[in-house]
């Protein structure tokens, strides 16, 4: 498949000439301004960005540090286009996170050459960085279904918490909701976080959690320890490889999800808006879950029983506004309980 090019210049020969160095080899697009590169990103994301310095109005600056904070943007590579070049403007270019410049005014072949290069080594980043990916989630997987298959009270239980976790985020962005604290959310990535949220249990005696029947006071207290124990996994993971979004978000779904808005809940009894936003989004994953399962205890309820009664904890045992989410999207619920069975 070809690559799409832009390229952003206020005058008409560079564009003219770039277009002519590069159309036999990409798809090129040749814009006169960044206000209208902005316009045209809105239906079409390119694969290389070639960005004039020298611009009214807008000049490849004020483009550059728009697309670097916008998450949409920022992983488009850059490569500057200026007629006037020095160590300070290179160091600066650099420091934003331009990927090469180019002298203007310059040949085809050197620009087609240039071009070539950046588009087959960011080729070879993403491919290497997706493998990484995968292999990563997979562990992740592997991890969470080990401490799952101990527990044969809850198979299909990762799973399907983790869509619901997805299912809420993804309302709650397109609704505002909460904003500030989840717009730069990655929705799949909070979905694999969700996935060690019972990472604890891994500390938890077969005894107790394959125990036909009510637990004790006693056995029950030994399995609230699995929240705390999931926080501290998750903590000395963190101490060996340093600070990581991923880690610190898996950290608070498993930490918090037993967490109650009254401060009834467990392991610190936080209240309200005190709890981390991913253990309030975590509680009715789970619990809603754990309604609709068959447990040793308990029949699996209805999907309509086990929405009345988490709106009726509504305030109570779960946060009023997610709570409300919830029972907007409840349907998309069912749906992942029925294409997901248990193991």
């Amino acid at each position: 498949m070809r690559k799409t090019i832009f390229v952003v210049d206020d005058n008409d020969t560079n564009l003219s000439k770039a277009e002519e160095g590069l159309e036999d080899d990409y798809d090129v697009m040749t814009i006169p301004s960044g206000e209208r590169l902005f316009v045209i990103l809105k239906k079409i994301k390119p694969h290389l960005i070639l960005l004039d310095i020298e611009m009214p109005e807008m000049d490849g600056f004020d483009v550059l540090e728009i697309l670097k904070n916008d998450k949409e943007y920022k992983d488009i590579p850059v490569i500057f286009l200026t007629g006037v070049r020095s160590p300070e403007v290179e160091a600066r270019g650099f420091e934003r996170g331009v990927v090469d410049f180019i002298t203007k005014p310059f040949s085809t072949r050197v620009l087609l050459n240039r071009v070539k290069l950046h588009i087959d080594v960011n080729l070879l980043i993403k491919e290497h960085t997706e493998k990484l990916a995968r292999n990563h989630q997979n562990m992740i997987f592997i991890l969470a279904d080990m401490v799952e298959n101990r527990d044969s009270g809850t198979g299909g239980h990762i799973e399907r918490t983790s869509e619901y976790v997805k299912v809420l985020i993804a309302e709650m962005q397109k609704d505002k909701i909460y904003e500030e604290e989840i717009k730069d959310w990655d929705i799949d990535m909070m979905g694999i976080c969700a996935i060690l949220h019972d990472i604890g249990k891994i500390g938890v005696t077969d005894l107790i959690l394959n125990k036909p029947g009510r637990l004790t006071d006693e056995e029950f207290a030994k399995m609230k320890n699995h929240a705390s124990n999931g926080a501290q996994i998750i903590n000395r993971v963190i101490a060996r490889t340093g600070p990581d979004e991923f880690l610190t978000n898996a950290r608070l779904f498993a930490e918090f999800h037993h967490e109650s808005w009254d401060g009834s809940g467990y392991p610190h009894g936080h209240k309200g808006l005190d709890i981390p936003i991913q253990g309030r989004v975590m509680a009715i994953a789970d619990v809603y879950d754990a309604l609709i399962s068959e447990r040793p205890y308990k029949p699996a309820f209805s999907h309509e029983k086990a929405v009345d009664i988490i709106i009726q904890d509504s305030g109570k045992r779960f946060d009023p506004t997610i709570a409300d989410v919830f029972f907007a999207v409840n349907e998309k619920f069912r749906q992942v309980q029925l294409s997901i069975k248990g193991k």
